[in-house]
């Protein structure tokens, strides 16, 4: 803390934040404490990203086959003519993993600190700053690719993909009035004996089916958590202080 007589809650204000901590133990306590709290939501978010960034190598494979990378978000293999490497995928996944790390690096510099300020502290900077950049890039860089990514479609006219509707075919049993112990048996049966056929059309409504995915129900619940933020009010108080 500082021994001036600064009128603490005017810069509080004018910087934006909702309150003020008033102990100055409390305070200095908290370096650390804090970034590490920010470092697990952004490893939250880069644990998303870099299981999308898995999944997208993964059914760009090709036993898999599902999508198609455009072009230039992949390089050719140094000796294979035929293959197309998904580098920018493996990349975000590799800086997103590397994100996630984050919190238990900065818990190892702070776990045997006593109370008090010590330059340990400087260390965390290294390594929590640069954080915000790489997955604010890894960020663009996703939407960058999804936004031109090709989904393959017919996938599921192959018949090794026939028993992913077996539960379909024992839904719509059970809706037509059989017991659910019957359908199961009568489609069991039918798979052991490969008998089992089924309409591979789904036509489901309700809220979160393939038929209704209530995406702008997700996007408005979205906005409503990003406003809860304040980030407005912080940026619209920086701006004031840069025009003074």
């Amino acid at each position: 803390g500082s021994s001036f007589p600064l009128n603490r809650q005017m810069t509080t204000d004018l910087l934006g934040f909702e309150g003020l901590n008033y102990n100055v133990v409390y305070a200095q306590m908290g370096r650390g404490k804090m970034e590490r709290l920010t470092a697990f939501a952004l490893a939250a978010m880069a644990g998303t990203i870099s299981k999308l960034a898995f999944d997208a190598c993964m059914f760009n494979s090709q036993n898999f086959d599902f999508i198609r990378l455009p072009a230039e978000f992949t390089t050719g293999s140094s000796i294979m003519p035929h293959k197309k490497n998904p580098d920018v995928f493996e990349l975000t996944r590799a800086k997103c993993n590397k994100i996630q790390a984050i919190p238990q690096q900065i818990s190892s510099i702070i776990q045997n600190l006593p109370s008090g300020y010590f330059r340990d502290l400087q260390i965390i900077k290294e390594v929590f700053l640069p954080s915000f950049d790489e997955l604010i890039d890894c960020l663009n860089m996703t939407a960058a690719m999804m936004s031109k990514l090709q989904v393959k479609e017919n996938i599921l006219a192959d018949d090794k993909y026939l028993y992913l509707f077996s539960v379909e075919e024992v839904n719509k049993r059970v809706l037509a009035g059989v017991p659910f112990r019957e359908a199961y048996r009568q489609v069991g049966l039918e798979i052991e004996a490969g008998a089992f056929r089924t309409d591979k059309q789904v036509h489901h409504t309700h809220e979160g089916s393939i038929g209704n995915l209530c995406n702008e129900a997700i996007r408005q619940r979205m906005q409503e958590v990003y406003e809860d933020f304040g980030f407005d009010k912080v940026n619209q108080a920086i701006k004031e202080l840069l025009k003074a």
